[in-house]
């Protein structure tokens, strides 16, 4: 699931986006199935859709300092 920083700063902006609203979604469903007792697919899975989040945000935002 991890994503590379190269790939991800080929993508559009709009791309990002949408990828960081669909890894958001997931993350909140992984969360929902730890806090009612229920054993994941992938523990790690949490872990790697929070670190690509944070890749995105820090990607869109230097993107957008270069912009300005």
């Amino acid at each position: 699931m991890p994503i590379k920083n190269k790939e991800l700063r080929s993508t559009a902006i709009e791309e990002l986006k949408s990828k960081m609203s669909e890894l958001k979604k997931q993350l909140m469903k992984d969360y929902t199935q730890v806090s009612t007792g229920t054993t994941p697919k992938s523990p790690g899975q949490i872990k790697a859709a929070r670190k690509t989040i944070a890749k995105i945000k820090t990607i869109l935002k230097e993107k957008k300092e270069e912009e300005a």
